[in-house]
């Protein structure tokens, strides 16, 4: 970039803090740099046209984990680090609401539902049976039972009669959510640069030297928050993992409402706006969603179609708007990595598709990792 005197002096010249990427993580990180350092100069750099990720991508669940994806976490996290993820879950969901409000990002606590297909039978009664255990294991964190049965109300097809519901859960609206911390953090004076994709760094002990596509700066100190796209710049143990999504359009007199998940939560929707969101699918090919391409396959899609046909909306007319993938960060475990790489570089990266529930959390941490 053939940058100008004025340029460079008002954007790229004397940083204090640069964090790369401009999602929930780094936005929230900015912000508690900035309650710290309140006449600091922070720069946040991102390479799309708007977050890129998962951040806009998502389904603007405010989850906690399904009673099957809790069993399943089970099998690879000591029972104390289950209860320390799931209130992480929670406390990052507050913060985030006690931070823009509830009207704000369009907060609304119908529950969250898990669904078991009629295959899924021996999956339902291995959770009916660890219902009450489940509910013990978290009551320091809920302080009341999280779980119970409710029957199925929506009349989805193909399901067990009673679903398992978490009745603390509850769904955002991501873009009102994102647009909010956008602006909370122009108004703090945090400057965030848009396409700008950053190549390397090194710390060179005294600062860091950030390389970009075409312009190269210096910053005391560099966060880096890009989740799933965390490789690129780092030897951490987090592997992207693509999610597919579909939103149909308007339809009338739809009665869903709530937050919804199947099969361990590989797949999952919502209502919005008088719309089914739909979204999941990974697990049809773990490999070939293993990466960090924005797209759409036919075999994702086409099951998608199946579950809205045979299963959320048997019998009633509706079409396909249009659909998106966003990238999470995943790992062989589910705690985030939070961590300083350097003297002056540190990470918050591999949310496990829980951004919405961990990333203020994540972010403020990672902002308090530097000094």
């Amino acid at each position: 970039m053939n940058l100008s005197y004025w340029e460079r002096t008002s954007w790229f010249s004397n940083i204090d803090y640069t964090i790369i990427g401009s999602g929930i993580v780094g936005l929230n990180c900015a912000l508690e740099l900035r309650r710290k350092y309140p006449k600091a100069r922070i720069l946040i750099l991102e390479k799309g046209k708007l977050p890129q990720g998962a951040s806009t991508k998502n389904a603007g669940f405010a989850c906690f984990g399904s009673i099957s994806e809790i069993l399943s976490d089970l099998k690879t996290h000591s029972e104390q680090e289950v209860i320390n993820l799931v209130q992480e879950r929670y406390d990052g969901i507050h913060s985030l609401r006690n931070l823009l409000g509830d009207a704000t990002i369009g907060y609304q606590n119908y529950g969250g539902h898990e669904l078991f297909l009629n295959k899924d039978l021996e999956l339902y009664e291995r959770c009916l049976k660890e219902l009450k255990l489940v509910n013990e294991l978290l009551h320091p964190v809920f302080k009341e039972d999280a779980f119970k049965t409710t029957p199925d109300t929506f009349n989805f097809k193909g399901i067990n009669n009673n679903y398992i519901s978490q009745v603390f859960e509850g769904q955002v609206d991501t873009g009102k959510m994102m647009t909010s911390l956008v602006q909370l953090a122009q108004q703090k004076n945090i400057t965030i640069v848009n396409s700008t994709k950053v190549h390397s760094f090194e710390d060179a002990g005294a600062e860091v030297i950030v390389k970009t596509d075409d312009l190269e700066f210096i910053t005391k100190k560099l966060l880096i928050a890009t989740n799933g796209f965390a490789a690129q710049l780092l030897s951490e143990n987090v592997k992207p993992a693509r999610a597919q999504v579909l939103i149909t359009k308007p339809i009338k007199n739809l009665h869903v409402k709530g937050t919804f998940h199947l099969e361990e939560g590989y797949y999952y929707f919502r209502n919005i706006d008088n719309r089914i969101l739909l979204g999941g699918g990974r697990n049809l090919d773990f490999k070939a969603e293993e990466t960090t391409e924005f797209a759409t396959t036919t075999l994702v899609e086409n099951k998608l179609k199946e579950l809205l046909n045979t299963v959320i909306l048997p019998n009633i007319a509706f079409e396909i708007d249009y659909s998106w993938s966003g990238i999470m960060g995943v790992g062989h475990q589910k705690k985030p990595i939070v961590k300083q790489v350097s003297s002056n570089v540190a990470c918050g990266v591999r949310l496990g598709g829980m951004g919405i529930a961990i990333g203020s959390a994540i972010g403020k941490k990672l902002a308090n990792l530097m000094n």
